[in-house]
């Protein structure tokens, strides 16, 4: 319970502890928010990392002075295209082996075919709206490597949503993040910028419900 205490903390207090970093090991925070997007996006067990709040808090940060936001857009952009091209990477070595099952349920070389149809088609747009979606950004380029998605097709989609996601929430950061309320109700923006992270996948669920 204190591990879950001391996460929660740091989650809602994201403000301080980073500031807190940036205070004791000056440049060396860009290494530190590096492995933690890296991580967030790299990993399909770590989407519990702070992704969205972190990057703006960190554009907040940077516009106080404690980091250059031109340095930390371009960090952070290559920690989430090289954390999602690992994890491609990873889903693409565990796929043919989980599928290759044909005795199971789930996995098996029909639904592999499927994902490999689907990501062709309509993986771009995945790749880059799950950016903005909690848990769907850990789990999209896993699957875009089962399903064996062309690797040059995965890459650029990769890198123009790591682009977008980083830049618009550093700099969303950036402009409002010291406005007086802002700073005053921090822990309740962070909330709030999950809340509204999570609400088109919570959205999509209670669709395919009413559709069931």
């Amino acid at each position: 319970m204190d591990y879950l205490a001391g996460f929660v903390d740091i989650l809602l207090h994201l403000d301080r502890h980073l500031e807190m970093l940036v205070q004791l090991y000056g440049i060396w925070v860009y290494a530190i928010l590096f492995a933690v997007i890296f991580s967030e996006t790299g990993f399909v067990v770590t989407p519990f990392l702070p992704g969205d709040s972190l990057l703006f808090v960190a554009g907040a940060l940077a516009a106080l002075g404690g980091m250059d936001i031109g340095l930390l857009i371009a960090v952070l952009t290559v920690a989430a295209v090289l954390g999602n091209a690992l994890n491609y990477q990873i889903g693409r070595y565990l796929g043919p082996r989980v599928f290759q099952w044909e005795s199971s349920r789930f996995f098996n070389r029909a639904a592999l075919e499927r994902t490999h149809a689907f990501y062709e088609t309509h993986g771009g747009k995945t790749l880059v709206l799950s950016r903005f979606l909690p848990l769907f950004r850990t789990f999209a380029p896993f699957v875009a490597g089962v399903g064996a998605m062309h690797w040059g097709r995965f890459m650029s989609f990769n890198m123009i949503g790591a682009l977008a996601w980083v830049a618009l929430l550093t700099a969303a950061g950036y402009w409002f993040g010291n406005f007086p309320w802002v700073r005053q109700n921090l822990s309740l923006v962070i909330v709030g910028i999950i809340g509204v992270s999570l609400l088109p996948a919570l959205f999509g669920w209670l669709t395919q419900r009413r559709a069931t």
